[in-house]
């Protein structure tokens, strides 16, 4: 794999089209030391985009939630966002949009840094492995929870609150595992490291948890509205770790995971059920609508 300070064309970086290799920002800007930085992930199917509007929509309710302005609107963000992958000439790929407080101040305080915002694009497949993502992949369970929703912005998409995350994603992958199921501070089931998480019962309904201090993913809205349509009963709800036995499927959705079935959790056994290759058929339809009209 190339990697990405290597690769070649443009990024769209402050309303300018910049060459990939010359992108740069000061090792003292402030979203580098503290996190103040917020960003979105966008696929691209056939030449389009998935959703824009809505992840335009989160990147903004983030910034805001982190206390930055974005010094652009969302329709010409929306409209760079469309332009460079155009000029990058993404088929199938990623969206990076994001933004950070620049290096005017060296602090805990940054009211007086500049907001800088970037795009960038690249061809990209499956997240997972394809054939884990048929045969289902193995998860263990994290050591670290997701924090309580009084301690930190939980709501939005920043870059301070996927460490644990890195850190859980790092001991799965060291333990043999592809990714980690993390529980929430009350000890029930949250997500994965970086998608939302359901399970399928043995009487064919969907079970997933209350997203009250992790990311209600765009993608999971999508599959609750397609298993709806499919008369599947779908149970927003807390899940505890001891139900894990009782469910007969699983998998993770997300920008990034798409719909990725799960073959165990630690020592709980899954099946890749039919139901849950239709709701990804379902879905693969969705994503890629626009081009088969």
């Amino acid at each position: 794999m190339i990697p990405y300070d290597k690769r070649e064309g443009k990024i769209w970086y402050n309303n300018d089209l910049v060459d990939w290799q010359d992108v740069k920002l000061h090792v003292l800007s402030h979203g580098l030391h503290y996190g103040s930085f917020v960003f979105e992930g966008l696929r691209v199917y056939e030449g389009e985009i998935f959703k824009l509007e809505e992840h335009t929509e989160r990147l903004y309710h983030s910034a805001k939630r982190m206390g930055i302005k974005i010094p652009y609107s969302k329709d010409e963000i929306n409209k760079a966002t469309k332009k460079i992958v155009s000029i990058q000439n993404v088929q199938n790929g990623y969206v990076r949009p994001f933004a950070w407080r620049g290096s005017e101040m060296m602090a805990i305080s940054a009211q007086q840094t500049k907001i800088h915002v970037a795009i960038a694009t690249w061809e990209w497949g499956s997240y997972f492995d394809p054939k884990l993502k048929t045969e289902g992949i193995k998860l263990n369970i994290s050591k670290w929870r997701r924090p309580a929703p009084n301690t930190i912005p939980w709501d939005t998409k920043a870059s301070g609150l996927y460490m644990i995350c890195t850190l859980s994603k790092h001991e799965a992958e060291q333990q043999g595992y592809a990714d980690s199921l993390m529980l929430d501070h009350e000890g029930n089931v949250a997500e994965a490291t970086g998608a939302n998480i359901f399970f399928k019962d043995k009487d064919g309904n969907l079970h997933t948890p209350i997203p009250d201090s992790f990311l209600d993913g765009i993608t999971r809205r999508a599959i609750i509205e397609i298993a709806k349509s499919k008369n599947i009963k779908v149970y927003e709800r807390k899940i505890s770790p001891e139900e894990l036995s009782k469910f007969v499927g699983c998998f993770l959705t997300g920008t990034a995971a798409e719909v990725t079935p799960v073959s165990c959790i630690a020592d709980f056994k899954f099946k890749v059920c039919k139901t849950i290759i239709d709701l990804s058929e379902g879905y693969q339809t969705l994503v890629r609508k626009k081009k088969a009209a």
